[in-house]
């Protein structure tokens, strides 16, 4: 007997239902649920565990792990399920903070903020400077974060000790902030970069594509016009000068060849009297017994192994490919490149690969262009194959780079060197590069720590460095081609500001204009557009040095 009152066996379903569903959706609570027996008993007990002050009208997921020194939660804010927060942290009115969230550390929110899933909040630092001491020995740093009101901070970003966010700013989901925010700013990225700030309206991407195809044809128009001055204010009686770092006047067969690979790469190479000219003086220069081409400017020095020259096996690429562009070829084959499988796999691990990975790839472009030179022009052996079979088990298929990174200069050691490396090898001879996929990711995560360079670093050889590995790449892959055109844009549009009148490039910013700078420049812009497929808008294409188009001899 039940005096007609029935039981319902689904009630206690319901509510143990409804609860689960609260610990993740918080935002479904209504004004009874927060004032629930469960909550208030919650927050009673989190006031002495953890030295909290919640406001009435804020929710408390019962799974959520609170582990404080210190904790206010203003009114109408929430926390989810799994978020772990610890430390001495603040929210303010208003604000979530979702599952799995995890804050640590000293953390000052304002109000209206927004957290989404799996960010990490981190408002301390572990110690890790001295290398005789453990990690764990070390003393923690504390500069705490401060996160400013109204403030969208996207799935699995990471902010970072010492940070403060500007009011109204948006974080994008997996971006890593580890520098101050301005307010109303939308970052993005690793390490986080600025996009545009909220209330501007994004640059649509076939409007930003018309103004780099007009910066590029005005770039393109400039030079082409400019280029015969450019080469005046060079020349000299006895030939062609440049400026070194430092701003002086100084000599060297590159700048004869630059001058010709610039001339030509306008479509007006040297012809007649004054091509024949320069043939012998160019064919002059290399050494009958090596094949090698010493520069005359500073004299040899006849004590260095010739391997070790660096300009007598860089100028095999310069005055190499300068003859090619006259119609000409070196007079002798490159001996000192003819090396058999044990000497040459000796000599390639005898390189300084863990901290000059760009000189390991300089000296691998110059014995690479000599073995093409010889299997064009004479005879070659097997040193082809014997390169290429050891760069292929050699390579990290991690980064699809040579070289290890350095703890001074993070990628740029590996990432520079794989563009000589390449150049002279894959690039050259056709070759497909082994992991394309692994180098478009190093490639895009150097130029992001670095921030696209600027000042002394936005120099013609990082530009190029990233620039090249990129086109090529992108020729077995589309994996991160957005990414990849985004950097091609920019070069293009920083390019306007940096051409000199009747000088050209600069080498690198703060630098004075010189031949080589101008002649990098042009390539790493034609390389630029070549990403972008609209190379035909800009009049000059690489013939020597920075070619594009491939031998076409095998391996």
């Amino acid at each position: 007997m039940n005096n007609g009152i029935h039981a319902d066996p689904g009630a206690d379903d319901t509510a143990a239902d409804r609860l689960a569903r609260l610990e993740i959706m918080t935002w479904e609570r209504t004004p009874a649920e927060t004032d629930s027996p469960g909550q208030r008993a919650l927050k009673e007990k989190l006031s002495h565990s953890a030295n909290a002050r919640i406001a009435d009208t804020a929710y408390i997921a019962a799974d959520a792990r609170i582990f404080t020194s210190a904790l206010t939660v203003g009114n109408r804010s929430w926390i989810a399920a799994h978020a772990l927060v610890r430390g001495d942290v603040e929210i303010g009115a208003n604000c979530s903070v979702n599952a799995y969230v995890c804050i640590s550390g000293k953390v000052r929110c304002g109000n209206g903020v927004r957290i989404a899933s799996l960010v990490s909040i981190v408002g301390f630092n572990h110690g890790f400077d001295d290398p005789d001491t453990p990690i764990n020995d070390q003393p923690h740093e504390i500069k705490g974060i401060v996160i400013g009101d109204d403030v969208w901070i996207g799935a699995n970003a990471v902010i970072l000790d010492g940070v403060t966010i500007g009011n109204g700013a948006v974080i994008a989901a997996g971006a890593v902030v580890n520098k101050d925010v301005p307010p109303l700013a939308i970052m993005a990225g690793v390490p986080a970069k600025l996009v545009r700030r909220r209330g501007e309206k994004p640059v649509a991407a076939k409007s930003r594509r018309g103004e780099v195809e007009q910066a590029l044809r005005s770039i393109s128009e400039t030079a082409k016009s400019q280029w015969r001055d450019v080469l005046g204010h060079y020349r000299r009686p006895d030939g062609y000068i440049s400026a070194n770092a430092s701003g002086e006047e100084c000599n060297s067969a590159r700048h004869q060849c630059d001058a010709i690979e610039i001339a030509a790469g306008f479509g007006e190479p040297p012809t007649g009297e004054e091509a024949k000219a320069l043939i012998a003086l160019l064919q002059s220069l290399q050494d009958p017994q090596t094949g090698l081409f010493p520069d005359p400017f500073p004299s040899p020095d006849s004590s260095m192994p010739v391997l070790e020259d660096n300009l007598s096996l860089y100028n095999v690429l310069a005055i190499g490919y300068a003859l090619e562009v006259l119609g000409a070829r070196p007079s002798f084959p490159i001996a000192s490149a003819e090396m058999d499988a044990v000497a040459l796999c000796d000599w390639l691990e005898g390189l300084p690969w863990k901290q000059r990975a760009w000189r390991c790839g300089d000296r691998i472009d110059g014995i690479a262009t000599a073995l093409y030179f010889n299997a064009r022009y004479f005879e070659s052996g097997r040193g082809r194959e014997v390169l290429f079979g050891w760069l292929a088990t050699h390579v990290d298929r991690a980064t699809g780079l040579w070289g290890r990174p350095t703890e001074e200069q993070g990628l740029l050691q590996p990432i520079n060197g794989f563009y000589r490396i390449a150049r002279g090898t894959y690039a050259q001879f056709g070759v497909p590069v082994p992991y394309p996929e692994a180098v478009i990711t190093s490639v895009l995560s150097h130029y992001r720590n670095n921030q696209g360079f600027s000042g002394e670093t936005y120099t013609a050889c990082n530009l190029l460095d990233t620039i090249h590995p990129l086109w090529l790449c992108l020729k077995q892959t589309d994996v991160m081609r957005a990414q990849a055109e985004a950097i091609a844009e920019t070069i293009i549009l920083r390019a306007r500001e940096r051409w000199q009148n009747g000088s050209g490039f600069a080498f690198a910013d703060g630098q004075q204009a010189s031949l080589q700078g101008t002649e990098m420049w042009l390539s790493t812009l034609h390389l630029a557009a070549g990403v972008l497929n609209i190379e035909d808008h800009f009049a000059f294409v690489p013939q020597g040095v920075h070619r594009t188009r491939a031998a076409g001899l095998g391996i």
